[in-house]
């Protein structure tokens, strides 16, 4: 397998394990336990953006365009409507 798609895999991989953790945190009582979580969250996402960089400065990865004023703006008037 190529570099670039096992890369892109582990993205995908981070990304559905970073929306567990927070299922976890959200549904969790013993704040010990829930700070354990959001520590191991932490690192998990510090890991992501690692890997995102490298993922970036590879080219394995292309980011959208930035939006423009305009779609902001109408983003924000729809969100606000």
């Amino acid at each position: 397998m190529e570099e670039k798609y096992m890369v892109n895999d582990a993205l995908e991989s981070i990304k559905n394990e970073l929306v567990t953790y927070q299922g976890v945190i959200n549904e969790t009582e013993n704040m010990q336990l829930r700070q354990t979580v959001q520590q191991m969250r932490n690192n998990c996402e510090s890991f992501q953006y690692e890997l995102f960089k490298v993922a970036e400065s590879k080219e394995y990865y292309k980011p959208a365009q930035p939006a423009n004023p305009q779609e902001i703006g109408k983003v924000k008037a729809d969100l606000n409507a």
